[in-house]
């Protein structure tokens, strides 16, 4: 069995969002996305306090493919420094997972 992980990624707008989404599944580095609705995000970037509106993604991949999905997000995204967090997926459905390690 291949492992699978979800990447946990901020992006400023829904349309930013659709799109990574769209470019990572036709490259097939991922097997689904989740759009989140608006999040508000609190963090000192650069010395200063900032409140932003942003949309949180939930992309599901193999662990085997992650490092070159990250590396394509990161040539995709608007910001200079993405919030692109990987969380290992150890346990749930089989035939879901079974289905990421194909898709």
């Amino acid at each position: 069995m291949t492992a699978c992980c979800t990447l946990y990624v901020t992006v400023p707008t829904k349309a930013e969002a659709v799109t990574l989404s769209r470019t990572l599944l036709a490259e097939k580095l991922i097997a689904c996305a989740n759009i989140s609705g608006d999040i508000l995000s609190l963090y000192v970037w650069e010395g200063t306090l900032c409140e932003e509106g942003e949309v949180a993604l939930l992309l599901k991949t193999r662990t085997d493919i992650s490092d070159k999905t990250i590396q394509r997000i990161k040539e995709l995204h608007s910001y200079d420094t993405p919030c692109i967090v990987r969380w290992d997926i150890t346990g749930g459905d089989q035939d879901y997972l079974n289905w990421i390690e194909v898709s």
